[in-house]
């Protein structure tokens, strides 16, 4: 734990610039790409043929990253050192017919994406941002980053019990944001989003929408050493792992391929052609295998010494709740990353793995901690064990600390970031 206001918080400054301008998975990845292309890495397009020449490369694919770095002299055998995590957040998602409305309010038809906490949605002011698909099959991205939506509670004298029995939320009644008054007509959103995006009408063709908080993430606390935003889980670990790429890239002797791997759809269990239970990861580091004039053999041998840190966010011990969390294991919050354990394989960290992790952070200076699920709590999960399981490759699953996980604005300290970054870099240069 370091001295309140001796530490250099530029890394969390970019943190809050990061999150602020990636409301969804489609925002986060291209503004990691923006990151890797001002470090010298170019797009490697699925549809072309690779160059597997030194250099930092990297694939988009919807919501999701992977970069990669193949130093001078990377032999075709040569394993990877890869750094996990997810860009998607539980949020509310707009339904294919979005137009709605009732008592004379207009409104906008959501689904649950994930599992939020949905009470931190309502009273809230809400952008809408995401992704439109042209007639041409062309995309754009499109970012509402203003109030325009608003999820309202019902009144304590329509509900007298709230309080006392607690709040009971319909998931298809109870949170149908409104935004405005009127009539509603069909085409009405998107017709507006098609003029915020600049495009001409009935251009759009399929659109993949999302509800965020506009309130811009904010310093907290006396000393400021705590940070409040959105999306932390898990752009923290999505931001943390781009600027360890780009820092291992720079590095000179390089023995492995330092690579970022950040999927969509975590939050829903990753199935999908974007998420970590795909093709995509496997794909990738086999193409660049072969790109090096290697053989499935050298596949075979380069995933053999391959090893993956899986980057999510952890539970730090609510001060009000201390009884939820395990009585032995405690992290806190600017106590550096965590070392995720369980048993049962909701987490894919054993001891070897935790060798590496430990490694990694001594070599960075950086404090670390472990967290343990209490035994009467269901333990969450991650891409961690879906990585080991479907490539085969050893895992570790880490994170950083934080407070009101799956909330619409959630908490950590604000050294985490950094530290994180810190022993993601140790661990890429290998």
């Amino acid at each position: 734990m370091s001295t309140p206001g001796a530490f250099d918080h530029s890394h969390t400054d970019g943190l809050f610039s990061f999150l602020a301008a990636s409301p969804t998975p489609y925002h986060a990845v291209a503004n990691a790409a923006r990151r890797l292309e001002e470090a010298g890495f170019r797009q490697a397009r699925e549809t072309d043929a690779w160059d597997g020449g030194p250099g930092g490369k990297y694939v988009l694919r919807g919501g999701a990253i992977i970069a990669w770095y193949v130093p001078e002299g990377a032999a075709p055998e040569t394993p990877f050192r890869i750094v996990g995590a997810h860009t998607d957040s539980p949020n509310l998602r707009v339904k294919p017919q979005p137009d709605m409305g009732s008592a004379g309010w207009r409104q906008i038809a959501v689904e649950i994406y994930g599992g939020p906490l949905l009470n931190s949605w309502l009273d809230r002011d809400l952008g809408i941002a995401g992704r439109l698909t042209l007639r041409d099959g062309s995309s754009r991205l499109v970012d509402v980053d203003r109030p325009l939506l608003r999820v309202p509670q019902l009144a304590v004298h329509l509900d007298r019990s709230v309080n006392t029995d607690g709040l009971k939320l319909d998931r298809q009644r109870h949170l149908q944001p409104v935004w405005g008054l009127g009539s509603v007509h069909e085409g009405d959103l998107i017709h507006f989003l098609e003029d915020e995006a600049g495009l001409e009408r009935d251009s759009v063709a399929g659109w993949d929408l999302m509800t965020h908080s506009v309130e811009p993430p904010a310093y907290l606390g006396r000393d400021r050493e705590l940070v409040a935003g959105p999306r932390m889980d898990n752009l923290l670990s999505v931001h943390a792992g781009t600027a360890a790429l780009t820092a291992a890239a720079s590095r000179t002797g390089l023995t492995s391929i330092p690579v970022l791997a950040a999927f969509d759809h975590e939050e829903n269990g990753s199935q999908s052609d974007t998420g970590a239970d795909g093709p995509l990861l496997g794909n990738v580091l086999e193409r660049s295998v072969l790109s090096r004039g290697g053989t499935l053999e050298d596949r075979a041998r380069a995933l053999a010494g391959t090893v993956c840190l899986s980057c999510d966010t952890g539970h730090a011990v609510h001060p009000n709740y201390g009884e939820r969390h395990d009585p032995t294991h405690h992290p806190v919050v600017n106590g550096g990353p965590i070392l995720k354990v369980n048993v049962n394989q909701r987490y894919a960290t054993d001891g070897s793995g935790r060798a590496v992790f430990v490694e990694a952070c001594e070599r960075a200076g950086v404090p670390w901690q472990t967290f343990v699920s209490n035994n009467a709590m269901p333990c969450g999960t991650t891409i961690g064990p879906i990585t080991a399981a479907r490539h085969g490759i050893r895992t570790v699953d880490i994170g950083a600390a934080i407070l009101s996980m799956h909330s619409a604005r959630e908490l950590c300290g604000a050294e985490d970031p950094y530290l994180l970054a810190n022993a993601m870099t140790a661990f890429l240069e290998g």
